[in-house]
Parts: C-alpha cells; structure tokens; sequence
C-alpha cells in the first residue's frame, strides 16, 4: 500500500518562501545536488534534505524526470489530435482511456469540456509515420467517431515548470 495515498498534498499558500525556492530550482533542475540546493536557499544540507523530503512525502513533488530533445531523438513532428467519441458513458470513456495507454506515440492525453472529448498529444517521425498512427491507432480505438489534427511548425515555449 501507498503509504503517501493517506497523506495529503501540501498546498502553495502553505509554503514558505524557502520552500518555494527549493521547488523552482528543482524544477530548473533535477539534478542539481542537495548540497547546492542548499547552498542556494541558505539552508544547512540536513535541513534541505528534510524540506525536499518532506515536499516528496507530501506528494507535491510527484517525481523527477529527463526530457529528451525531440528532433535528436528521431521525432521531429509533434500533432495534437482532438476526438469524439460516439458516446459519451463512463464505460466507453474507460475503454478508449485503457486503450491509448498502450501507445508509446503518444505522449499526452487529456478528458476535455467542450466540442471534443479528447486532447491527444503525438510525436512522429515524419508524414508516413503521423498517418500511420492516424489510421492504425487513434481512429481504431475504441469508441472513436471523429478526429481532427493539427500539426505544430515550430516549438515557441516548452515548460514542464509551474509558476511557483
């Protein structure tokens, strides 16, 4: 069992500025170590530690991650593909869910209010590779009765930082 399922998330009017500090340099950066964390929030490291630690146990600090380069990568295309389903029922929302989990293509999918009721997020490697995924994947999942894509040129802003 979680043992941090019971526990709940620290809110941002219940931090300090410390800890605000803490949250937006390891949001810059991930790796950075505890020790310079704390040199940077003038903190002692024992302390630092037992702030970051308690922000994680918390559940605020969800995890840490790398981000790839795209283009380096081989995925130089990115398409955000909105759909509609032919119902709208819990039991038809669950399928489509479960089934696009198992797609690596895709890299986000969000349950929307509105004209459509997903928001999916793709990467591809070139024309040939978008239409494959458009055929063989988003329009064969389960429930779908409409997709509409729209292809990004060009990446302006790309953040996974809040602004604490």
């Amino acid at each position: 069992m979680n043992e941090n399922a019971y526990r709940p998330a620290m809110l941002l009017p219940d931090l300090d500025a410390r800890d605000r500090t803490i949250l937006r340099l390891l949001q810059e950066n991930g790796r950075i170590t505890n020790a310079e964390l704390a040199e940077r929030v003038h903190l002692s490291a024992s302390a630092c530690l037992r702030r970051v630690k308690q922000l994680e146990e918390s559940g605020l600090i969800k995890g840490y991650a790398m981000l790839l380069d795209e283009k380096t990568a081989g995925f130089p295309g990115t398409a955000y593909v909105s759909v509609t389903l032919d119902q709208q029922g819990r039991a038809s929302l669950d399928r489509f869910e479960k089934a696009i989990m198992q797609f690596e293509e895709v890299l986000e999918c969000y349950l929307l209010a509105g004209n459509h009721d997903y928001l999916v997020k793709v990467a591809y490697k070139d024309s040939a590779d978008f239409e494959r995924i458009h055929s063989e994947i988003i329009t064969q999942l389960p429930g779908v009765s409409r997709v509409n894509s729209t292809m990004t040129l060009r990446t302006i802003k790309r953040t996974s930082a809040l602004p604490i």
